[in-house]
């Protein structure tokens, strides 16, 4: 690859190896579509992540392009190649395709996006981006986020267009602006944000004048759309190093405005330091949670790890003995997690998940470290439903003691109680617990129609159940005469 760093070919050396062997790997795709570019009257280049990943040696099959061609062309370019496209972008000169192409002895799927040479900006009071087009790959790269992703490969030719010295960013690893970071962040608040995502993703330091800019220009990220505000935030906590990237959000200020929630865990110590520091601790709960995952990152359990304890702030007590408490935290949390959460215009569906698992996440140390009764161990796992699993791994994760006998006695305790679960299980339908009677069996051996006795009726059977396991079916008819004779005699 020519025109890279040429007074800095140590970098260059440095990563030019891992680059060339990624780009061959995507070049029967990338070549073949920059050839069709070109009989077209157009130009064609790899940009921005993919550039970077590929001189990272981590580039994936989502492949970026820019053009000097506009939407409607890059369409009639597309559309006969490709396997797929669509251009719900296409308002930002964006252009989306799907294409399967053989790559060695196997055919793989590559996602592309081709983009409009472009510049845009936010003006005082929008939400949305102004897009207008530009002219060259030039201008098209000094307004990117970061000079990291603010590099180029022209295709066919391979050529490496690094104006705002990227590649000597990508090798100290440090994220700067191709501009001041005052225009970069004018033109995109969002790009505050995307500096502690890429952080995070990383492993990347941010330059000071950076982390300056964000401080001084945290509350332009009120423009931004909540949409777009989550999609970074995820991107930000799925990432191999989310404390990296949300102390950097606590510390400029931007949590104070999308997850106010996190900074407000900093309490101050009493002097006497009897509770330990509840934003700390989160953030060791959110690592020691990631460790457990099993298939990969897991949003709807980092999520509940990170948001645990946001109710304790607002049930702060100072008791007279000297303690402090936090009484019935995680209902007050749930509440809260709920709030932010739809505010943010995450789904129904993770919102209840996600808020039912910081509702949950004491209920194991509400049972004590005896033995679990049958019946308890029925309602823990009734309660949890399918989050048991993540249930699981949160209450592990809750414990971050020095102590480490108080530490070992909590995790087999835990033990014991996944050990019980595991036996119950073996002895009885323990995920979908429902009575021995259903709805239609009450009516016909009560004699009655539907109606609030049968809700009345069933939740009872319901809590027999859960208290004393299978009862069989003429216990249970036995069961239900006995209760509604009590009714009748009410």
């Amino acid at each position: 690859m020519p025109n890279a760093n040429e007074d800095n070919p140590r970098a260059l050396s440095q990563v030019q190896q891992r680059a060339v062997s990624e780009l061959l790997r995507v070049s029967p795709v990338a070549d073949d579509l920059a050839r069709r570019f070109k009989e077209a009257g157009f130009s064609l280049a790899l940009v921005g992540g993919s550039v970077r990943d590929a001189l990272l040696g981590r580039l994936g099959n989502d492949l970026d392009f820019t053009t000097d061609a506009r939407p409607e062309d890059v369409l009639k370019i597309l559309r006969p190649w490709a396997d797929a496209t669509w251009d719900v972008g296409i308002a930002f000169g964006t252009v989306g395709a799907q294409k399967d192409a053989r790559v060695g002895d196997a055919v793989q799927r590559f996602q592309i996006e081709v983009t409009t040479y472009r510049s845009e900006a936010y003006d005082r009071s929008s939400r949305k981006p102004e897009v207008s087009y530009g002219h060259s790959i030039e201008e098209d790269l000094v307004r990117r986020d970061f000079t990291v992703n603010a590099m180029a490969v022209a295709l066919p030719e391979k050529e490496f267009i690094d104006p705002h010295r990227g590649l000597d960013d990508l090798a100290a690893r440090v994220l700067r602006t191709p501009g001041t970071p005052e225009e970069s962040f004018s033109d995109d608040p969002l790009r505050m944000m995307r500096a502690a995502r890429f952080a995070a993703q990383l492993d990347f330091e941010v330059a000071p004048e950076v982390v300056t800019a964000m401080k001084d220009m945290a509350g332009r990220i009120e423009i931004v759309s909540a949409e777009r505000v989550r999609d970074e935030l995820n991107k930000l906590i799925l990432s191999a190093y989310p404390r990296k990237g949300l102390t950097l959000l606590v510390e400029t200020g931007l949590a104070d405005h999308v997850l106010p929630e996190l900074p407000a865990l900093r309490l101050e110590r009493d002097e006497h330091h009897r509770h330990k520091d509840v934003y700390d601790h989160t953030l060791i709960v959110l690592e020691q949670a990631m460790a457990l995952e099993q298939d990969g990152p897991d949003l709807a359990l980092r999520l509940a790890a990170l948001l645990h304890d946001i109710g304790k702030p607002k049930t702060r007590r100072f008791e007279k003995d000297g303690r402090v408490s936090f009484h019935h935290h995680e209902v007050v949390g749930a509440k809260m997690t709920k709030k932010r959460m739809t505010a943010l215009k995450y789904p129904n569906e993770l919102v209840k998940d996600v808020s039912r698992l910081v509702e949950l996440h004491l209920r194991f140390h509400g049972y004590g470290m005896g033995e679990w009764t049958d019946s308890a161990v029925r309602r823990y796992v009734r309660d949890a439903g399918p989050l048991l699993d993540r249930l699981h791994k949160l209450t592990r994760s809750d414990c971050t003691t020095r102590n480490k006998r108080k530490a070992a006695a909590l995790s087999r305790a835990y033990d014991g109680l996944e050990e019980r679960i595991a036996q119950l299980k073996e002895q009885e339908e323990l995920d979908a617990i429902r009575p021995d009677l259903d709805g239609n069996q009450i009516m016909e051996i009560l004699g009655v129609g539907p109606g609030p006795v049968v809700g009345r009726a069933y939740k009872h059977m319901l809590e027999l159940r859960l208290e004393n396991g299978p009862m069989g079916h003429d216990a249970a008819v036995a069961a239900l005469k006995e209760w509604w004779a009590e009714q009748s005699e009410g």
